[in-house]
């Protein structure tokens, strides 16, 4: 049975990277759903009940790495001014790389579910239920972000870089195209 108090619900973030309609492998690995949740270093509430679950992960994980938990472990919440300097959208923030083998449920503000899958994408804003675990895999030890549920709050600027196609394109009225 999972844990509980291992378990958090964010306050409002960001999602980036998300991939949460259908599984992908990354670099070569099992495929997995997976989202970046982008934690405004303002939301003391969210990376304080991170903070706590991380370290009972710790405290619960201590026998995969021998009984003692290691000085240099690999956790999973980072400092965006740091981890992404260039990225203007993890400036002033934390963020998580939360990730499941089995599909996260997404929902709107009336908890409905979503079905769109243009409407929860890179960029918008929302909640997560994510849960926090150890692990000593090859040599890497330290503590994973599992990803749960999504709810979405609001709409965001998209991330990604992409532009939609009705800023790329203009109507069309030339009809001598052939001429």
């Amino acid at each position: 049975m999972e844990n509980t108090s291992t378990k958090v619900i964010t306050g409002k973030v960001r999602f980036s990277y998300a991939n949460v309609w259908a599984p992908k492998s990354i670099n070569g690995g099992d495929e997995k759903y997976s989202v970046s949740l982008i934690i405004p270093k303002s939301d003391k509430k969210t990376i304080s009940d991170i903070q706590a679950a991380i370290e009972l992960a710790k405290k619960e994980g201590a026998s995969k790495f021998g009984g003692k938990v290691p000085a240099s472990l690999k956790l999973p919440m980072r400092d965006g001014d740091v981890d992404r300097p260039d990225d203007e959208a993890y400036k002033g923030c934390y963020f998580v790389n939360a990730n499941s083998k089995d599909r996260p449920g997404i929902v709107d503000k009336s908890v409905k579910p979503i079905l769109d899958q243009a409407e929860l994408y890179s960029g918008c804003y929302g909640r997560a239920s994510i849960s926090f675990y150890a692990f000593n895999q090859n040599g890497n030890k330290g503590i994973a972000c599992g990803l749960q549920n999504l709810q979405k709050l609001a709409d965001g600027e998209p991330l990604g870089g992409r532009s939609r196609a009705d800023e790329d394109f203009t109507t069309a009225d030339d009809d001598d195209f052939l001429a």
